[in-house]
């Protein structure tokens, strides 16, 4: 249904909620012709990760974007959350929308649910974009190695409870001060206005849980995963797309996929690639599906 959002929007969306599995989703969509794109954010983000994106890409596409189970202004997550949640989310989203098998591009620590998504439900997707994104048993728990160059935050955040005790009213601070400063290359290319509409989300009542869910999953399920790509691999079109993080997601995407993985890294782009280079990931997105549609 459609819906008044309360925080930022842009006059090329409109605004729907989908209650589905026990929970309810916000979602986004633009364009009305062409094949069916559904983005998905990563940390800190929602949405609003692709108000840039979304109009270049909706004269071509039919475009969705979500906000995850405990982001933006989804249904607040429980405790219990986690990648296997997520990716049901968005099967079941993806019925709700009754637009597949959908192009899915998603970013960051979105890998995972993509990941399950695509080993679960082959017939949701045409293709998978995959943006300055790693998965659990290829590497990614790395950064979560303080002793060698990981950060600090996917503890803080895969702790349970840890993160509301911490970041509870300086949700502003933590992504204005240190989380999009630490991983942008791109100055002025994420606004003070875009860290307002970004901590709304976290700012509510429980609001760190979805985030929280997907970091403990970081640190679990990469035996899973491996057993999975080993059994399995995708057989699908698949674009990486990197910034800062250069070749790690075509490296990503080659330990899943059977078959040529296409790839662009994005020079003097750091980790938030849709806000930093819109232009340029819309361009590489639409080449991409052309070919893939065509």
């Amino acid at each position: 249904m459609n819906a008044i959002h309360p925080g930022a929007t842009i006059p090329e969306v409109q605004h729907h909620f989908a209650d589905i599995d026990g929970t309810r989703l916000h979602y986004v969509s633009a364009g009305d012709t062409g094949s069916p794109i559904l983005l998905v954010h990563g940390f800190p983000e929602s949405w609003w990760a692709f108000h840039q994106l979304i109009p270049l890409l909706a004269p071509n596409h039919r475009v969705y974007a979500v906000d995850l189970r405990g982001f933006g202004d989804s249904a607040i997550a429980d405790d219990d959350h986690d990648s296997t949640i997520a990716a049901d989310d968005l099967h079941h989203l993806i019925r709700h929308l009754d637009v597949g098998p959908i192009h899915l591009a998603g970013q960051d620590i979105a890998g995972g649910m993509l990941y399950r998504l695509a080993t679960e439900h082959p017939e949701d997707l045409a293709s998978l974009v995959a943006i300055e994104m790693g998965l659990a048993g290829f590497g990614l728990e790395g950064f979560a190695d303080v002793t060698n160059g990981g950060s600090w935050h996917i503890g803080a955040l895969a702790a349970p409870g840890i993160a509301e005790m911490l970041f509870t009213g300086r949700e502003s601070e933590l992504l204005g001060d240190w989380a999009f400063p630490a991983m942008t290359a791109v100055p002025g290319s994420i606004t003070e206005d875009d860290v307002a509409e970004f901590a709304r989300g976290y700012a509510r009542v429980g609001g760190w849980r979805g985030a929280s869910g997907i970091y403990r999953s970081i640190l679990s399920e990469g035996d899973d995963f491996r057993a999975r790509a080993s059994r399995h691999p995708l057989s699908i079109p698949a674009l990486a797309v990197g910034g800062f993080g250069g070749g790690f997601t075509e490296m990503t995407l080659g330990n899943i996929v059977d078959g040529k993985v296409e790839s662009i890294v994005l020079d003097g782009v750091g980790h938030y690639v849709a806000l930093e280079a819109p232009a340029e990931l819309a361009q590489a997105i639409l080449v991409f599906l052309d070919g893939v549609d065509g």
